[in-house]
């Protein structure tokens, strides 16, 4: 079983290319995997952007992408052909679009903080969801557990704690976990990967 666990703050640091950001990635699937010369071979990605300035988001082709707004006041996302025209000023609520279209950001106030969620499409799909109670998480074959407010308790077949920018992602194997919150306002982004 491959089971690893992260705090945001010790995420390297990437500055885009662009200028307009930095991202903290803090999983790709499988190993090695990226987006060179243009082509996308991972399975799914997950990181933390800090975007920064207005400016264009990467096209990926294939790529089913949710975009979670952490703190900040937000971004207006609007593709060139208007299929995504989104204000993500809410956060902890998760947003769903395709990689394909050249989609712009643009600041509503100031800058902020993104998790995100890249899935090649022919390979899984992502199910991103906000846990706020005590819940049965049920069982994935790939996911990741990332606490953004208060500490929570994870049991199945281990038993983990997170606090609040801590997380836990595995591979390799079914887990299936009971979320317990462990202080009031305590919130968590649950994410399972399926194949096809």
């Amino acid at each position: 079983m491959t089971l690893h666990r992260f705090h945001v703050n010790d995420l390297p640091a990437m500055p885009w290319k662009n200028g307009g950001g930095v991202t903290r990635e803090i999983v790709c699937q499988p190993p090695g995997a990226g987006t060179g010369a243009g082509a996308v071979d991972f399975d799914w990605r997950v990181s933390i952007a800090h975007i920064a300035s207005d400016g264009p988001f990467s096209a990926f082709p294939g790529v089913d992408r949710i975009i979670t707004l952490l703190r900040g006041g937000g971004v207006h996302l609007l593709s060139d052909d208007g299929q995504v025209d989104h204000l993500l000023n809410t956060p902890l609520a998760p947003f769903a679009f395709a990689g394909e279209a050249p989609t712009h950001a643009h600041l509503l106030q100031g800058d902020c903080h993104d998790f995100n969620v890249m899935t090649r499409r022919a390979a899984c799909s992502a199910s991103l969801q906000l846990v706020r109670s005590a819940c049965d998480w049920p069982a994935a074959p790939q996911g990741l557990l990332m606490a953004v407010q208060g500490d929570w308790l994870l049991e199945g077949r281990l038993v983990e704690q997170l606090m609040p920018q801590q997380g836990l992602w595995w591979t390799d194997v079914s887990l299936a976990w009971q979320l317990r919150p462990q202080s009031p306002n305590a919130a968590l982004l649950a994410l399972a990967i399926h194949f096809h």
